[in-house]
């Protein structure tokens, strides 16, 4: 039920800049060799662990078996929309509060959010005390951006491409761990789905423990620039924003002196500029429509599962091997999809629109068959797609913009996403909307896909339909360390 997902100046940019005096470098790059390298393993290996929850794959059947015994009806159209609305709601405050407070706060509220959350499976009892622990959930999953970022803040913008990397697979493998974990528990050790949230919570607190131990960060992306400018760091958009600004203002920057308050509608208006840009248009689009579905998907699927196959014996439950193949699939899907060599300009739409066709396709089977197995292999193949155009969409939008540009993009971006699922779980999922059962939403979803579809296939044919008469060369997909270099904070926008 729960699931869930981001610099310095261009390559000729840099290349352009003088080498700077060793002792102006910013404190980060002039660290001991060993110190940052010991950092990021320490963050690593914290990404790591804070992912092993091997109950969160059986959360549904946990709520509706006799453990919690509540109806499906409460947990599709009462409990499980608090998480829409409480993602929603903080949001934005948590992104803002993440880049002001450096990381470390939001890091160990995020751990407090996952104690509680346990806390509340194991010992609520009422849709009040599971609300609740929805609305834990939704706090958990805003968070995730201060883990992304912080990696980034330890070292040296030449080291972001391995750095992004490290960080990201060690997630990945915590979310594979996790949930082959808790498959091996259910299925072999007859663990009982009570006693699988006792674990969990003992995993989380361990969590929490590291999280006290990580070093707080001196600066950050939008505030605390201060000291990183004038130890002669390279000067990032918002640097050159300030600049600007002092030099337009004539009084050496003291109009500007509360640009801490301005920055977000300084870059919003920066935003608005580069949005003209039929690239970015065309994905953000796609980010914001198709994460919506997606994640929708995501929240009910466990109930849709318990309908297919109502299971008796815990046994026979396979969530916990469905996540991990879903999550081994979409790392692999994501890797191949930095190596596609296709002509975007021309063909962007047109591959969004096929693999959004096949999501449709996918969720009808999902929601017509009778067939566990075959509704399992569906969701993998539906999570894989996603996955595969997760890199391309971050790809193609960061490569024309700035570390802070970008990152506010995809910002904005999860942010009307998020509007648009909370907007859809209030009409369709919610008691107060139409509370619709799990096969009709999934019907909803099913036509929200091929809707997206069509309208995708109809911008490939216009797209087609202008460049005939105008061949151009072949347009090669950056690559993975161009985008590091223009856009690290992007992967915590990802599912």
């Amino acid at each position: 039920m729960m699931v869930p997902r981001r610099e310095p100046l261009s390559h000729h940019s840099a290349a352009t800049m003088p080498q700077q005096d060793e002792s102006k470098k910013p404190p980060v790059e002039t660290a001991p060799e060993q110190r940052w390298k010991l950092q990021v393993f320490y963050l690593c290996f914290y990404g790591f662990m804070t992912q092993i929850r091997p109950g969160e794959s059986f959360i549904t059947p946990y709520l509706l078996g006799p453990d919690k015994n509540f109806t499906q009806v409460e947990v599709t159209n009462v409990i499980t929309p608090v998480l829409t609305y409480s993602y929603m709601a903080v949001l934005v405050p948590i992104f803002l509060l993440t880049d002001y407070l450096r990381y470390k706060p939001v890091l160990v509220l995020q751990s407090l959010s996952h104690i509680s959350i346990w806390l509340l499976l194991v010992l609520g009892t009422s849709i009040l005390a599971m609300q609740l622990m929805e609305f834990f959930y939704g706090v958990t999953m805003a968070a995730r951006i201060a883990y992304s970022s912080y990696i980034f803040s330890l070292v040296a913008p030449s080291r972001y491409q391995r750095m992004a990397s490290y960080s990201r697979s060690s997630v990945l493998l915590g979310v594979f761990t996790s949930s082959v974990l808790g498959q091996l528990c259910v299925t072999l050790g007859s663990v009982s789905f009570l006693t699988l949230n006792y674990v969990s919570l003992g995993f989380v607190t361990f969590g929490l423990l590291l999280t006290l131990f990580l070093e707080r960060p001196k600066r950050s992306l939008f505030f605390n620039r201060a000291k990183a400018a004038c130890n002669g760091a390279v000067p990032t958009e918002l640097d050159k924003m300030d600049s600007r600004d002092k030099t337009d203002s004539g009084d050496g920057g003291t109009v500007m002196g509360g640009w801490r308050q301005a920055v977000l509608c300084r870059m919003l208006r920066e935003v608005c500029v580069v949005a003209k840009q039929s690239r970015l248009q065309l994905w953000s689009f796609w980010w914001i429509f198709n994460s919506a579905g997606y994640y929708l998907v995501l929240y009910y699927v466990q109930i849709l599962w318990n309908d297919i196959y109502p299971a008796r014996d815990n046994r026979r439950l396979y969530n916990g091997g469905v996540d991990a193949a879903s999550t081994l699939l979409g790392a692999i899907a994501s890797f191949a999809a930095g190596y596609l060599k296709i002509h975007w300009a021309l063909r962007s739409a047109l591959v969004i629109g096929v693999v959004t066709a096949i999501q449709a396709g996918l969720l009808l089977l999902m929601n017509t068959t009778g067939n566990i197995w075959l509704c399992y292999a569906a969701y993998v193949l539906f999570r894989g797609s996603y996955q595969f155009l997760v890199p391309i969409a971050i790809f193609q939008i960061a490569t024309s913009l700035s570390k802070e540009l970008c990152a506010l993009v995809f910002g904005v971006n999860t942010f009307f996403g998020t509007m648009l699922k909370t907007v859809i779980t209030i009409i369709v999922a919610d008691k107060r909307g139409l509370g619709l059962s799990v096969h009709p939403q999934f019907y909803v979803y099913f036509g929200y896909f091929s809707l997206l579809a069509l309208v995708y296939l109809l911008v490939a044919m216009v797209v087609v339909i202008r460049h005939s008469g105008h061949p151009q060369p072949p347009e090669l997909i950056p690559t993975e360390g161009q985008l590091q270099e223009k856009s690290p904070e992007a992967a915590a926008m990802q599912a």
